[in-house]
């Protein structure tokens, strides 16, 4: 296995336990980064030629190293995939009654660049680095032994795929279904397997639904980023009096209303087509109250270059959200966004209370649940916020 080496001081964070080597990191005079094939095993080396693990490289990227082992010379095969795999599978199985869960999340599965959502038989994928890419073959036999799935889905289409100079073609192994049932806090949503958002369902907020079904008892409820109605019917099903969803997509309004249909039948429901922001306004204007709010939207804090205008995002539609609460209402504030910390939407949450001169208290903290885990040195894998905040 060849070497690639870190300039001076750069080992530092690599001690410290994070994965990831940026291309600006490397001593390219030693070792050009040229040299080596995109998804090729490397060990790494600091200035003084002292191994600090090992590594799948790509020149072509700006994160041109990703630690698979603190071990030199330790090749990212298939008995270290499975070994990893089995790993996460333990841990899932222990966490969770059923087959439905997020089976590996990337470094924090210590599988860099794969995620894995399982749902009963079926698998979808994401291969986000060309190393994962190259060792597809062996992913696949280790899943095949692991958990027998019935098909799977190669979720390609998603910007890693295109930073890593990869095809964001996708691609199924199996009788892929059109659509997927996910058991979740008593419901059982319907979601598609392959033209959903991300990988077809959100398990992440799996913990932060429950807990914001807790205050649905008699409550009118609007789900903002609905998307397939998560957080709206969890509410409904747990006592709330109606419940509206806000989403810019049709097709995920009209799973709201077929999750709707089969979870809380009773339950008064209105979809709302359009931009959130536009249509948050025009509910305002038109004097509508609720008393349960859900915002979750999509990361509006991409890249670091764009934290000034995604923070100014945020707290314009927590202003929005907050302003259609009833007195004594919960906001239920969400952020998928890693560039955009828990101090930050607490700030943008307080930004709300203080413009409409309203009190406000915080109920719940929550975060990504534990079949997403976070990696103890790498804040980036910690990405998912949310607050639970009573305005009075």
């Amino acid at each position: 296995m060849r070497s690639l080496t870190l300039k001076k001081n750069e080992d530092r964070r690599i001690r410290a336990g994070h994965l990831w080597v940026f291309s600006n990191e490397v001593d390219t005079k030693k070792t050009p980064l040229t040299d080596f094939a995109p998804g090729e095993e490397a060990t790494l080396l600091d200035v003084r030629g002292k191994a600090l693990g090992s590594l799948c490289v790509n020149p072509a990227s700006l994160i041109c190293g990703r630690l698979h082992s603190r071990r030199p010379d330790t090749p990212l095969d298939g008995v270290l995939i499975r070994e990893r795999l089995a790993t996460a599978l333990s841990a899932r199985e222990r966490y969770f009654a059923g087959p439905w869960y997020r089976l590996c999340h990337g470094e924090g599965d210590y599988l860099p660049g794969l995620v894995i959502d399982r749902y009963g038989d079926h698998l979808t994928l994401q291969l986000g680095t060309a190393a994962m890419e190259a060792r597809k073959p062996l992913l696949v036999s280790a899943l095949e032994e692991l958990v027998r799935p019935a098909s799977l889905f190669f979720d390609n289409d998603i910007p890693a795929r295109g930073l890593e100079g990869l095809s964001r073609q996708p691609e199924s192994s199996g009788p892929v279904p059109e659509l997927l049932e996910v058991p979740e806090n008593g419901c059982r949503f319907t979601v598609p397997a392959a033209l959903g958002q991300k990988t077809g369902w959100f398990y992440d907020q799996r913990a932060n639904r429950r807990e914001f079904a807790r205050y649905a008892r008699g409550a009118d409820v609007l789900d903002i980023f609905s998307y397939a109605g998560g957080f709206g019917v969890t509410a409904a099903a747990n006592g709330a009096k109606s419940v509206t969803f806000l989403d810019a997509s049709a097709p995920a309004l009209a799973l709201c209303r077929r999750n709707m249909a089969a979870n809380a039948p009773d339950v008064a429901a209105e979809t709302i087509e359009g931009d959130a922001f536009q249509r948050l306004s025009e509910l305002a204007a038109a004097g509508r109250r609720f008393s349960l709010v859900s915002l979750d939207p999509p990361a509006f804090i991409k890249r670091r270059k764009d934290a000034a205008q995604g923070l100014a995002a945020y707290r314009k539609i927590n202003l929005l959200a907050a302003s259609l609460l009833a007195p004594g209402g919960v906001l239920a504030s969400s952020s998928c966004s890693h560039h955009l910390d828990g101090a930050e939407l607490g700030r943008a949450i307080a930004h709300a209370a203080a413009k409409l001169g309203r009190p406000a208290r915080i109920l719940y903290t929550g975060a990504q649940g534990p079949d997403h885990p976070v990696h103890v040195a790498m804040p980036e894998t910690a990405y998912l916020k949310c607050r639970l905040v009573r305005f009075d």
